[in-house]
């Protein structure tokens, strides 16, 4: 482990300090180096493969997989799976193109390319705005917890010292969101890996001073069969599960800024499946191991909760606030990072204004920064202010947006392969599985599970989620088009006003 306290690790890069001056727009779709863009390699291969390896793991793990034990009963198992091998091809065909092509734009510089300047612009402004609202929900529940801990200190106070301090992190440089990411990411990493260790012994009954009664995988089926409420709420499940795996493709966003980011995303694309497999589908199944999927403490402590109170882990409640706040700050952060760089990429592509391509001499595109924490801020207002109006429609209205992105990866995918193997081939060292029908197999899945969300008719549910989120979608590309009209009108006038 490396101590944070050492300043070794904010030791300057080999690579000269870029100037602070935008970089010339890249042609549409192509990503640039860290040192053509003005970014720094700065994060190391131990951030990387922290980030990797936490950014499937979000604070919806820990806190909304009570309500999914509730609806499928052990057969929840099915629906993370499902949404597991969801996630397992979308980063396979992003693990594709970012390996040839390794940019901060990630999977909206390959829309641009492969689908047009009109999808590059929507799906990354759409993907800004999913997460500066994200941000606004990371930093209450954080500050929620914090001020169950000191009420002397009131909770808008909180959110308040939580955003200022990631900020400053993300504004100092680079290897310093790294280094916060890797800490965040191994708490959460060692906190799930000890929970399986020590409830896979309580299972089979061979941890000391264990108060569950060995059961092995009875729990799986003794409680009304292992789907008590019939197959399909197993799609029920996939609904309630769907966005706690939103995150995994941070990864290519910020192997940009790594010292080889070739093998960095070709690395993370590989180990996705034991990621999902051992973080996921484990602890879950852990939980609905250790206890009957309908006992009532699952619901009224949480499912983490209340296995390590079945086992007799002392402090329990106390023990899973810190790894969730942990998982927040860790979202937090790398949602701040995530948002600041696609505004970036979208300033470089010409897409947003030209201050966002700008870095200063430590390689940070500050603008980006304050622009995504500025937003965020009035997103907490809005949240404290406005929580069942205003705040509710940025909500549902960014709600279905992670399931767009996966969309335009795959389509992306499509048409970026023949173009890898036209201008170069020896970049396509990570390949799609059963190309392309297991790409048209992923697409056919999203779509159903938008159109299967379209059934959820309560109250911010899924229906309204995905028509909130498409009248969104819409306006953007409108947007978008009537941009690249106007651009080209100005481009004909002038070009006739030079004859």
């Amino acid at each position: 482990m490396h101590d944070p306290s050492n300043p070794q690790w904010m030791s300057k890069m080999t690579t000269p300090p870029p100037s602070p001056v935008a970089a010339p727009p890249a042609p549409p779709g192509h990503g640039q180096s860290p040192q053509q863009s003005g970014l720094q390699s700065g994060l190391k291969n131990r951030h990387l493969s922290m980030i990797a390896v936490g950014g499937v793991i979000g604070a919806g793990l820990f806190v909304g997989s009570a309500s999914g034990i509730a609806a499928a009963g052990p057969g929840i198992l099915l629906s993370y799976a499902l949404v597991g091998a969801l996630v397992v091809f979308v980063m396979r065909m992003l693990g594709e193109m970012a390996a040839a092509n390794p940019t901060s734009g990630s999977f909206s510089a390959y829309a641009d390319r492969a689908l047009g300047r009109w999808a590059g612009f929507s799906i990354g402004w759409l993907y800004w705005f999913f997460w500066v609202v994200v941000l606004a929900v990371e930093a209450t529940a954080g500050a929620a917890i914090l001020t169950s801990w000191v009420p002397a200190v009131p909770q808008w106070a909180w959110a308040l010292i939580v955003m200022v301090v990631l900020t400053a992190t993300n504004l100092a440089s680079v290897a310093s969101f790294g280094e916060f990411e890797f800490w965040f990411a191994g708490i959460k990493v060692v906190a799930i890996a000890a929970f399986i260790v020590i409830g896979g012994l309580a299972i089979f009954g061979v941890l000391p001073g264990s108060d569950n009664a060995a059961t092995g995988f009875a729990n799986l089926t003794s409680h009304g069969g292992f789907l008590p409420n019939g197959p399909s709420a197993i799609l029920t499940g996939v609904l309630m599960v769907v966005f706690s795996f939103m995150g995994s493709e941070i990864v290519t966003l910020a192997a940009g800024e790594s010292e080889d980011p070739q093998r960095a995303v070709t690395k993370a694309t590989k180990s996705v499946i034991w990621r999902v497999g051992i973080f996921y589908l484990g602890s879950i199944l852990v939980v609905v191991s250790l206890l009957p999927w309908n006992d009532p403490s699952i619901a009224k402590k949480g499912s983490y909760v209340a296995a390590l109170d079945s086992i007799g882990i002392p402090h329990a409640g106390q023990i899973m606030n810190v790894i969730v706040l942990t998982a927040v700050l860790s979202c937090l952060n790398s949602g701040l990072y995530t948002a600041s760089r696609m505004a970036f990429s979208l300033g470089q592509r010409g897409d947003a204004p030209k201050a966002f391509a700008r870095t200063n001499s430590r390689g940070v595109p500050q603008a980006a920064i304050l622009a995504s924490v500025i937003f965020g801020f009035i997103a907490v207002g809005f949240n404290y202010l406005w929580p069942t109006t205003v705040f509710q429609f940025l909500l549902n209205s960014s709600g279905a947006v992670a399931l767009f992105v996966w969309l335009v990866i795959c389509f992306s995918q499509l048409r970026m392969r023949g173009i890898i193997l036209r201008e170069n081939p020896d970049k396509l060292v990570v390949r799609m599985w059963l190309f392309p029908y297991l790409t048209w197999a992923t697409i056919a899945m999203i779509s159903f599970v938008l159109v299967y969300m379209l059934t959820d008719d309560s109250e911010g549910g899924g229906r309204i989620q995905v028509v909130l989120s498409v009248l969104l979608a819409i306006v953007v590309v409108a947007v978008s088009l009537v941009r690249d009209r106007l651009g080209r009108g100005a481009s004909e006038k002038e070009a006739v006003t030079s004859r």
